[in-house]
């Protein structure tokens, strides 16, 4: 969870405590100087503004600091090697620096995208205590070398926190736009299926209209059984008599049901189970029993004219 303003003030306290007492513990090497001799730093005006800043703050001027060529090259400490405290205080400005336009530029990344974040909300990496740790530092004049060592600690230790909160700001990122990429796909998804399900309504509307089941009757009766023009015209003469080509026909004497007068109409539930809605369900049926009974469809259509039934 990123850091509320509270937290990092706490944090920094302990941290120049922490500072304090690292840097008091250590028996400086001064190659004949006395403790507490004067490291004469020049502080010279750097480059680089940082980073764009994120909607929440402005950008804010960082100075780099780097040390005149003649200060004093003083090693840190006894168990220091090949490190000084010039040479760590330009590497803990520089690496600040660069932390500082990271958590800006992660903070705009956010910004731009516009995406609800977890598990807080927190949209911005607040830099301004390392602003101003880094401003102090950079802006040592002639200072003792404990004062240097002090603030270049305190440096570092507010950068590596705002390097661990422009990672956790950024995954939260992650995870948020993972999110809506989830819920795009879902959305699309649900979309393509409504739209499936109504181009099939739209077909099941057209093959349910009188024309529709002739034109599906024709196709069928030919592919299933070979029956051509001839007998579609005896069919055709045959479910006009019955139920004119309407699926929803019902007879109120005896329940004969749907374009092939079906009785009892739950018969027609063999050919699938959308056989009240579906004329093509019907007619499937329809002309099995057809197959089965009389053959063909004109054989079917003279038993009705002579009984008046079929």
């Amino acid at each position: 969870m990123l850091h509320n303003p509270q937290t990092r003030a706490s944090g920094r306290a302990s941290a120049m405590a922490r500072a304090h007492a690292d840097v008091t513990s250590r028996q400086p090497l001064i190659l004949g100087v006395a403790l507490g001799a004067i490291l004469t730093v020049a502080i010279t005006a750097g480059t680089a503004s940082a980073a764009v800043a994120a909607e929440a703050g402005d950008a804010h001027v960082v100075t780099v600091a780097t040390l005149a060529s003649d200060a004093p090259d003083t090693t840190a400490s006894a168990g220091t090697t090949g490190v000084t405290i010039r040479t760590e205080a330009v590497d803990t400005l520089r690496d600040a620096q660069a932390a500082v336009r990271d958590a800006q530029a992660a903070t705009l990344e956010v910004a731009v995208a516009r995406l609800p974040l977890d598990p807080n909300g927190t949209t911005a990496v607040d830099t301004s205590e390392l602003l101003s740790d880094l401003d102090g530092l950079a802006g040592t004049r002639p200072a003792s070398t404990v004062q240097l060592m002090l603030g270049t600690k305190a440096v570092a230790v507010q950068t590596e926190q705002t390097v661990a909160e422009t990672a956790e700001l950024r995954k939260a990122l992650e995870v948020a736009k993972q999110k809506k990429a989830a819920a795009d796909a879902a959305a699309k998804k649900a979309a393509e299926a409504r739209k499936k399900a109504a181009a099939a309504a739209a077909a099941l509307a057209r093959s349910n209209t009188p024309e529709g089941a002739k034109a599906t009757a024709r196709a069928m009766m030919s592919s299933r059984y070979g029956w051509g023009g001839d007998q579609f015209s005896c069919l055709s003469s045959l479910w006009t008599k019955e139920s004119g080509w309407n699926y929803k026909a019902y007879n109120p004497n005896g329940g004969a049901t749907g374009i092939p007068q079906s009785l009892p109409g739950s018969k027609m539930a063999s050919a699938g189970s959308d056989w009240r809605t579906n004329a093509a369900t019907q007619i499937s049926w329809g002309l099995d029993y057809i197959k089965r009974a009389y053959g063909t469809p004109c054989s079917a259509w003279g038993h009705s004219q002579a009984v008046n039934w079929y």
